[in-house]
């Protein structure tokens, strides 16, 4: 009875509770609740990390009253009518006890519960009263039981009237710290770590593991803060994530158990992903991928943009069945939306958030709050100083540190270049520790995409030792992350052209390409598009030999993106004519035919319509007689017109008229008819 579902995406201190149907069996219902008692009870062997004493009197009440539910089980209750109002109370009154008890020996989220444990003990204190008016609803007198269990369940009642429930002194003690240290933080003042430390000692926070899921809680916690209409607690969500950070980076030498790599749960999600279709992601009205999935009351999912359009235009009914709808009410599909970013994160789509990521704090300009701000700023001369003269343990960790830091954040990322950190950075990048580099070239990338940064690394001389991970790096991770960086880099031209005259800095993303896994590819392919913006650098990738490769990823690799970013690459190349001359004497013309009509990618069918038209231009008198010969290509340009994207439909209609064109002045009267008939083209 109790709705699972929620197990997973339930906010904290949010009860989700549902009231049992009122045509349940009552045999079922008892049944169910005494479930749920023996869950609640087992709590018991949980560790509280707050509201300690509330939560074990709560679960020996119900302990208490579990006897009474077994009695009742087991004897003839002659007025179930009456007892069914009570129990479906207490059925529902209990399951928010279990999501109290969840909330109060979670074990991340520790800190939010301190702050919250005021609101905790109220919490505590409403639902003992509220089975306190449950229990005086039920006829006790009229039930089939002992006097004893009676009695037991009027010395529950007693109980749960006259307990206070208040918020414990240490918790209080220990909150007033809390917000003693962010006031601190707030004026520019480090605190002493020993202070700190006495502070998460209480939360049972002893590693590193243990507070980086802190910081991860409160991460969660701000992005779904951020898209509700207050945002009341986005500020001190904030201040409280910074202070976690301060924490894990100043409090623990050893990063335990980092995720450097992937943490367990998206190891657990990518293998769900793997045994997942790829086209349930997509959404039914667009077939695109959805960015913001949500369900309707017909259980079927949607992108958020599409079936609002669909509800504009005037559409009360479920797109996919038909069937009218009572209501239109959207409810976010937050672990479907979880599946899919990670889906896009490992196989190089973008994936871009249009609720959470314009609002997500890690990811504005700012830090989310002064006292944010604050501790951001002292903790950026923190990872540098120790960077610069601390320990090799220690400089090891600060560059995984700062790796981190600079993932999301805008703001981290600005404090790091003003704290002078990334000379000290690229000095790693020679180091004989390949998790050192890998560390240093990551933080670099994560760095160079902040405008300030891009100048200063040219300027300490970083481009040689970025391309000198490109080609040489201890780890194949390392060698992504520095075609990552270059890709930042070659957002300016000025850079674009010093990269382009690096002797082996396309030769090694060719490499990448050649040899690396599908995200060192990725990287290396994106590069290679952002230095084809400089004019000089196409004769450069031509004369690595890049075309067959591009054209063997055409037919070997089943990921869209990498697809998508190889016929971006051709496309920009045959706008020259040597580039079209390379494409067509390599004999690659049929491969990129038949690609057309195997794609699904919108974006993908672009660039391949651009390709075969500017190949058409270049080359008129070779492409075009094998071109208008392959009717399954002729197909797909049609379809074009009609399911393409606006740039593709006018590609296609230029290709479909240069096509036309040859073929009504063939004069061959061996030539098939490979187009349609003159009056069923229709030219956009």
């Amino acid at each position: 009875m109790i709705n699972k579902s929620n197990e997973y995406t339930r906010r904290i201190l949010n009860f989700p509770a549902i009231r049992p149907c009122e045509s349940v069996c009552f045999s079922s219902l008892v049944n169910s609740l005494i479930d749920l008692c023996h869950t609640i009870c087992e709590y018991k062997s949980r560790t509280f990390f707050t509201n300690k004493k509330n939560a074990r009197h709560s679960i020996r009440l119900i302990e208490n009253f579990l006897v009474f539910l077994e009695e009742m089980r087991n004897g003839n209750s002659r007025n179930e009518s009456i007892l069914a109002l009570g129990m479906s109370e207490l059925h529902f009154i209990f399951q928010k006890v279990q999501f109290l008890l969840e909330d109060c020996s979670r074990d991340d989220g520790r800190i939010w519960m301190l702050v919250k444990s005021e609101n905790v003990s109220t919490q505590f204190l409403v639902l003992m009263r509220s089975i306190t008016l449950a229990l005086d609803v039920l006829p006790l007198d009229r039930l089939d039981v002992c006097v004893e269990v009676r009695e037991l369940v009027d010395f529950v009642r007693r109980r749960a009237l006259r307990a206070k429930f208040d918020g414990e002194v240490d918790d209080r003690r220990v909150s007033r710290k809390v917000l003693l240290v962010l006031d601190r933080f707030g004026n520019g003042i480090a605190p002493e770590s020993s202070d700190l430390m006495r502070l998460l000692e209480y939360l049972g926070i002893r590693d590193w593991a243990e507070c980086n899921k802190e910081v991860k809680f409160l991460e969660g916690e701000i992005g779904q803060e951020c898209l509700t209409a207050e945002k009341r607690d986005v500020r001190f969500l904030s201040s409280l994530m910074a202070f976690m950070i301060y924490c894990r980076c100043t409090l623990f030498g050893v990063v335990d158990n980092a995720p450097i790599r992937q943490s367990d749960g998206v190891s657990c999600i990518s293998d769900l992903i793997r045994c997942l279709n790829p086209d349930d992601f997509r959404c039914p009205i667009t077939l695109e991928i959805m960015i913001d999935p949500v369900t309707i009351s017909t259980g079927h999912t949607y992108d958020r943009s599409s079936i609002m359009k669909w509800f504009k235009s005037g559409n009360h009914t479920c797109p996919k069945t038909g069937e009218r709808l009572i209501s239109v009410d959207l409810v976010p599909n937050l672990a479907l939306k979880r599946l899919i970013k990670q889906y896009c994160s490992e196989n190089g789509i973008q994936f871009v958030d249009t609720g959470a990521h314009n609002n997500d704090i890690t990811r504005s300009p700012g830090a989310g709050s002064a006292i944010a701000e604050q501790v951001m700023t002292l903790l950026a001369s923190y990872l540098v100083g120790k960077l610069m003269a601390g320990t090799s343990g220690e400089q090891h960790k600060s560059a995984y540190e700062i790796r981190l830091l600079t993932k999301t954040s805008v703001f981290n990322r600005s404090c790091l270049v003003e704290a002078d950190a990334i000379p000290s950075l690229l000095n790693f990048l020679s180091s004989s520790n390949p998790a050192a580099q890998e560390n240093a070239i990551a933080a670099l990338m994560n760095l160079s995409k902040y405008a300030k940064s891009k100048r200063i690394m040219i300027e300490s001389g970083g481009l040689d030792l970025i391309v000198g991970v490109l080609n040489k790096g201890l780890r194949i991770e390392a060698r992504q992350h520095a075609a990552g960086t270059l890709f930042y880099l070659a957002s300016v031209e000025e850079y674009r052209k010093m990269i382009g005259k690096i002797p082996n800095a396309i030769p090694a993303l060719m490499k990448l390409v050649r040899d690396g896994p599908d995200r060192a590819k990725k990287n290396a392919l994106v590069t290679i598009f952002g230095l084809l913006m400089n004019p000089e650098n196409h004769w450069r990738v031509l004369a690595a030999g890049f075309v067959p490769l591009l054209v063997n990823l055409l037919t070997s690799s089943q990921r869209e993106d990498l697809i998508t970013d190889s016929l971006a690459i051709l496309a920009t190349l045959a706008e020259k004519y040597d580039g079209t001359m390379t494409i067509v004497s390599a004999g690659n013309l049929p491969v990129i035919a038949e690609v057309l009509s195997s794609l699904n990618c919108r974006a993908a069918k672009e660039y391949c319509v651009s390709l075969l038209l500017a190949l058409c231009i270049n080359d008129g008198a070779d492409v075009v007689p094998l071109l208008v010969k392959n009717q399954p290509l002729i197909v797909a340009l049609y379809s074009l017109l009609t399911d393409g994207t606006p740039r593709a439909r006018k590609k296609a209609s230029s290709l479909i008229r240069i096509l036309h064109a040859f073929h009504e002045k063939s004069s061959s009267s061996l030539m098939a008819p490979a187009l349609p008939p003159e009056q069923f083209i229709h030219v956009w």
